[in-house]
């Protein structure tokens, strides 16, 4: 691989809106001009392509005269990583930093023949490039010294005796990876490549110290990997949030997953800390919070949901995100988050009232049971056809011992519909058409039901205690409530307390 220099500067609901950076390299240069002369190309049109997260972008366009073209512009590039587009075919990667006028030159036997593109490829005026195919060519050569080992390593017919000494031979080369990259990062620190090495950098938690007793603190590497785990890691660098790895997102979601309990409040508060850090740069907080919101507009734990809600009052209900997020986007935003609102975990259920097969008013909260199946189904849904069976064993079965009952909303206007449903599921529980409704609000709005079935449990109070479970877990999880509530009853209360 030859590199060439002139002058070195050492320096997946979702809806995203570019804004360029200015440089601080840029003083006496603004824009950008990155020319390209690539031997092998016919005249042809070719395009700038950029990562946003998980998505790409097109950013510019250029036409190809003899194998040479540029892409230009009067504003800075957002740093980070880019690449060329031709034919609809993504094509090799390369980096903008800091220095944003250079150029790159390179040929290959076929256009769709990357290993070509970086071997043959030339930098001229830009160090950032220069470390980034420079580290790409030191990868490829130590990826040919591990691949026999590779070969040994993944062969069942050898013991593991055999492969000791392969597997520290392994080792060595990854020390060398390691050593090289940290090189690179110690010598170049604010190119855009040394910054990209180091948010891939692990963070080594040290063992933990003893107590004055002698004893080991069993918290301490938890909480010290909380407390430095973006030590590595700038969130403050828009350049992260532009790389070919979703890496932002993927950082945000183990640190707010993984490292703290999944609860509302703690989780809201992990946010804020984070969005306290970032609030410098408007186009690191803007992705920031918007990620937040994303990661918890359908999450996995149930009633987590809550942080999407606590994120919109905080940064769009309050304006704050008004310097990018437009009317529409906010209306948008809203309108889920209320949904969620009204049917949040430990809130009280709204009351619904509607008409039964025999167009009779049946109201939910007449219902003296200590707890209420609210089943919202289209009588036509497959899936809502496959779980009523279910649904109706469970409540046979186990109407007694829970002392429950099940009050179902049909989401289409048609009685027949409904009638039909009842009568060929022998559903022995109040069915009520949810259209024809008593109530001012829709179902909709009150009850968060995006597919059908959905299904919340509520108590004798009509507190939301579950919802979006799964008629195969009703059992398991109402066995676990009432052992809850016999643990909080037998509890002791703290004098002086009234134990609320």
């Amino acid at each position: 691989m030859k590199f060439a220099f002139r002058n070195t500067y050492c320096m997946k609901l979702r809806f995203f809106i570019l804004f360029c950076l200015l440089s601080p390299w840029a003083a006496a240069q603004t824009g950008y001009k990155i020319n390209f002369k690539i031997k092998s190309w016919k005249d042809t049109t070719v395009y700038l392509g950029s990562y946003i997260g998980e998505s790409t972008v097109l950013m510019d366009t250029a036409q190809v005269k003899n194998g040479s073209f540029y892409f230009d512009g009067k504003k800075p590039l957002p740093q980070g990583v880019y690449f060329l587009v031709l034919a609809k075919n993504k094509l090799f990667e390369f980096v903008v930093g800091h220095n944003q006028f250079f150029t790159l030159e390179t040929h290959a036997t076929g256009y769709l023949k990357m290993e070509d593109y970086i071997e043959h490829m030339v930098v001229k005026g830009d160090e950032d490039n220069r470390l980034f195919y420079e580290n790409i060519a030191y990868n490829m050569e130590r990826n040919k010294e591990a691949e026999p080992l590779i070969k040994i390593l993944k062969d069942s017919t050898l013991k593991e005796e055999q492969k000791k000494e392969t597997r520290k031979d392994f080792s060595k080369i990854n020390d060398k990876v390691m050593a090289h990259q940290k090189e690179i990062i110690e010598k170049y620190p604010t190119a855009l490549t040394a910054r990209i090495m180091k948010a891939t950098v692990p963070i080594t938690v040290p063992d933990p110290p003893k107590k004055a007793d002698g004893s080991i603190d069993s918290s301490f590497q938890f909480k010290y990997y909380r407390h430095h785990f973006f030590d590595n890691f700038n969130l403050s660098d828009e350049a992260m949030t532009h790389l070919s790895q979703p890496l932002y997102q993927e950082k945000l979601k183990e640190y707010l997953t993984k490292l703290f309990i999944q609860q509302p409040d703690s989780v809201t508060a992990a946010i804020h800390d984070l969005t306290a850090r970032v609030k410098s740069n408007k186009e690191t907080y803007k992705y920031l919070v918007w990620t937040c919101l994303f990661l918890y507009q359908q999450p996995e734990i149930m009633g987590m949901d809550e942080v999407f809600v606590n994120v919109y009052d905080q940064y769009f209900a309050s304006g704050e995100m008004d310097y990018w997020a437009n009317a529409k986007l906010k209306q948008t935003v809203k309108e889920y988050a209320d949904k969620i609102r009204s049917s949040m975990l430990g809130r009280k259920g709204a009351n619904l009232i509607m008409q039964d097969a025999n167009f009779q008013p049946k109201s939910m909260y007449d219902i003296k049971a200590k707890y209420t199946i609210l089943f919202i189904f289209r009588p036509d849904c497959g899936h809502c056809r496959e779980e009523t069976p279910h649904l109706v064993e469970f409540y046979n079965k186990n109407k007694a011992k829970y002392n429950l009952e099940v009050f179902a909303v049909a989401t289409d206007t048609s009685m027949k519909m409904m009638r039909d449903f009842i009568k060929e599921f022998k559903t022995p529980w109040i069915t009520v058409n949810g259209p024809r409704s008593y109530v001012k609000e829709h179902f909709s709005k009150l009850y968060y039901a995006d597919t059908t079935p959905s299904t919340y449990i509520l108590d004798d109070k009509k507190i939301i205690i579950a919802k979006r479970i799964p008629i195969k877990q009703l059992d398991d999880f109402l066995t676990r409530h009432e052992k809850f509530l016999q643990l909080k009853k037998a509890k002791p209360v703290a004098k002086g307390t009234t134990g609320q």
